[in-house]
């Protein structure tokens, strides 16, 4: 059990049997009376925010989350399947619940998929992925209109832009939390 002074940014709780995060928290003491804890909540399964106001008293139950190690199988129209390493049992993901991790999706990779009571809320991928450049046009000596880095297409059919000197073909190292560039893979 939390109670209202454990309150802080990045805390899942379960309210009416629901998980919630915390995305803002402000402590307000006014000058008569209680302290307050104001905070922005969003619901974990369906993305709603809200604002509500809690009292020093207020306890809420932790929301009972847990990660499991899943590989990445195939996409079915909008669903996206992953099976458990373990005991090989399969859930789809929506493209609402994969985020951006989609641009990032290749056969085969692990991930980290959320789950709350039994039920699939997200996923995170590793912070780095490496993967193959499908598209690099050429960069001609002079082009300076975009600096020192050029658009690429990856196996995904993310664009990303890169150094001028990455070709069609090579594989790269691109940081899953920022959609970046970071290097060049050998081998």
């Amino acid at each position: 059990m939390y109670t209202a002074s454990d309150l802080r940014k990045g805390l899942r709780i379960k309210i009416d049997n629901d998980p919630y995060v915390v995305t803002e928290f402000n402590f307000v003491k006014p000058g008569k009376g209680q302290a307050l804890y104001r905070c922005r909540l969003r619901n974990m399964i369906n993305g709603s925010q809200f604002e509500r106001t809690f009292r020093s008293v207020d306890a809420f139950e932790s929301a009972d989350l847990q990660e499991k190690k899943m590989q990445y199988l195939y996409q079915e129209e909008d669903k996206y399947c992953f099976m458990d390493n373990e005991s090989y049992e399969q859930v789809f993901l929506n493209r609402e619940q994969v985020g951006d991790a989609v641009n990032y999706l290749i056969d085969n990779i692990e991930a980290q998929v959320l789950f709350f009571e039994d039920r699939a809320l997200g996923l995170s991928l590793s912070n780095f992925v490496d993967l193959v450049v499908t598209q690099a046009d050429p960069w001609a000596k002079g082009d300076s209109v975009t600096g020192n880095q050029k658009p690429v297409t990856l196996q995904t059919g993310y664009q990303i832009l890169v150094p001028t000197f990455i070709e069609e073909g090579e594989k790269i190292r691109v940081d899953t939390r920022t959609g970046e560039y970071l290097t060049r893979v050998k081998g």
